[in-house]
C-alpha cells in the first residue's frame, strides 16, 4: 500500500536518490543528514540536515510506513523537505516524506595508515598507498568500536596516528575528495 502526499506543493524540495549520511537524535527529536545531486548531470553534491518529527511520513521500498527507527546511515532515499531551511551548515528543514529506495549493504574493510585524527571533528584518514587518491575519510560515532590488536575494545584514538588499521566501514561513499563513510569498527594491525 503506497500512501502518498501532495508533493507538487510550491515549498517543497524533492531530493531523489539521497543517501543518508547520518542519524542522530537530541531531545526527542531526530536529525536525518542526506546528500544529494540537484540534477543528475550535477557535480557538486547537497547536503540537508532534515528534521523528523511526528507528522513525517516515512515509507519501505514497498511503500508502507515504518518508524524512524528503521532507518539507516548508508539507504538511498527520495526525501521532500520544506523550502524554508535555517542558514547554518549544514541548513535543517522540516522533512515531509521520506521513502527508501535501496538498504545499503552490510560493510566493508578498508586497510591504511591514519594519517589524521580530528576528534572535534569526529573523523580519521587513512590512506592505504602513498597515492593521495588512496584517503578516506572515515566518519566516527559514538558506536565506532576501536580496538587493540587483540580484538579488545580500547577507548582513545590519539594513539592511532601513524598506526596500520583495519576499518570496518559501511559499502557506500560519498563522491567528495577525499571520499567519506561511517566507520563501524577500527582494529589497530601489528
Amino acid at each position: 500500500m503506497d500512501i502518498s502526499i501532495n508533493s507538487n506543493r510550491p515549498d517543497t524540495i524533492q531530493a531523489f536518490n539521497a543517501v543518508i549520511q547520518e542519524i542522530s537524535s537530541d531531545r526527542g527529536t531526530t536529525y536525518v543528514l542526506i546528500t544529494y545531486r540537484e540534477c543528475p548531470s550535477c557535480r557538486q553534491e547537497t547536503t540537508v540536515n532534515l528534521v523528523v518529527g511526528r507528522d513525517t511520513l516515512i515509507l519501505d521500498e514497498s511503500g508502507n510506513r515504518i518508524p524512524v527507527r528503521e532507518l539507516q546511515t548508508g539507504m538511498l532515499v527520495n526525501a521532500s523537505f520544506s523550502n524554508a531551511m535555517t542558514r547554518s551548515i549544514p541548513p535543517q528543514s522540516a522533512a515531509f516524506r521520506i521513502r527508501i529506495l535501496q538498504r545499503p549493504e552490510s560493510e566493508n574493510t578498508t586497510i591504511g595508515r591514519v594519517i589524521e585524527i580530528n576528534q572535534r571533528g569526529n573523523y580519521m584518514l587513512t590512506m592505504s598507498t602513498l597515492n593521495p587518491s588512496s584517503i578516506i575519510r572515515f566518519n566516527l560515532t559514538p558506536d565506532t568500536a576501536i580496538l587493540d590488536p587483540s580484538g579488545r575494545q580500547i577507548c582513545c584514538l590519539r594513539f592511532l596516528m601513524g598506526l596500520r588499521v583495519r576499518v570496518q566501514h559501511a559499502a557506500f561513499m560519498t563522491a567528495s575528495i577525499p571520499p567519506q563513510t561511517t566507520a563501524f569498527s577500527i582494529q589497530i594491525l601489528r
